[in-house]
């Protein structure tokens, strides 16, 4: 019995070891997109006044938990029923995350006027018109998390995909939280980070003191922060769809073997993204005229 009780315990720990390295690795793989779903929220939660950036943060946050919620389940059925349509799905959302990185840098190299942004005349609008207006901008965050979410859980998904299913929910439940708490925490952190700046230059008047001068340079580094956030996602979005295709198709990846990895997949995820707009973009004309 005893013998029994302590081969019990060693199951446990293999378990548990290997739970651990492939969450690693799950969430090594996923650290893309979770660069580019904390920019997106960082942006989407600013620009508020301070006394609403916290609740409008975490309107998002219980959002992003019900998608996960909901894409959960759905993922562990396909992959215990349905396995092969795994990588398909890994590979549309591979030209979604192209396309969002290419319209990015097109927008960058001919910029329009967006129809959605942080307006500057919250302070002239009515009660009832800001509401209106916070909940659009919750409704697009938590949309754009739902796409990105799933693009997580499925590229964790597939990291596990032959390993037990007992494995995968608990490995994929794990990067879940991680991605869901880690990023909306780091969030919270930055975009308080101007206000924490601003208590710290009114403690005194002199503005050569050390706390003046730290107050002053977090409030300047907050508009900083969130367009190095934007610039990282963007890059790390054509990475990760460029990864996924020369992972996941063969022909891909014997054609760019020959170059360094993280210069053949940016290229890949640029050229995926590139088409996936043409094409877009095209259609649009097209549907207009």
């Amino acid at each position: 019995m005893a013998s029994g009780f302590f081969a019990l315990f060693d199951d446990i720990a293999v378990l548990l070891d290997d739970v651990a390295a492939m969450s690693k690795i799950a969430t090594k793989k996923t650290a893309g997109i979770l660069g580019d779903d904390l920019a997106v929220n960082a942006e989407k939660a600013s620009g508020f006044t301070s006394t609403r950036e916290l609740p409008i943060l975490w309107s998002i946050t219980k959002g992003s938990f019900l998608n996960k919620l909901i894409i959960l389940p759905i993922a562990f059925l396909l992959s215990a029923f349905l396995p092969s349509t795994i990588i398909p799905i890994l590979l549309i959302g591979g030209i979604y995350l192209a396309f969002e990185g290419a319209e990015k840098i097109y927008e960058y190299i001919f910029p329009h006027q967006h129809s959605e942004h942080v307006s500057e005349d919250l302070v002239e609008m009515t009660e009832e018109e800001i509401i209106i207006y916070e909940k659009k901008r919750i409704k697009s965050a938590i949309i754009v998390d739902f796409i990105l979410s799933l693009e997580i859980i499925i590229i964790a998904l597939s990291t596990v995909v032959e390993k037990s299913l007992s494995i995968q929910i608990i490995v994929v439940t794990i990067v879940a939280i991680i991605a869901t708490a880690g990023v909306y925490g780091i969030v919270a952190l930055i975009i308080r980070m101007d206000d924490f700046g601003y208590r710290l230059i009114k403690l005194n008047s002199n503005n050569k003191s050390v706390l003046n001068r730290i107050g002053q340079f977090l409030v300047n580094a907050l508009p900083i922060i969130i367009r190095g956030l934007a610039f990282i996602g963007t890059i790390a979005m054509l990475l990760v769809a460029g990864g996924i295709y020369v992972h996941n198709i063969n022909y891909i990846h014997k054609l760019i073997h020959s170059i360094p990895s993280i210069i053949g997949e940016f290229i890949v995820g640029l050229i995926v993204g590139f088409v996936a707009l043409f094409i877009v973009k095209s259609f649009k004309r097209l549907s207009n005229k």
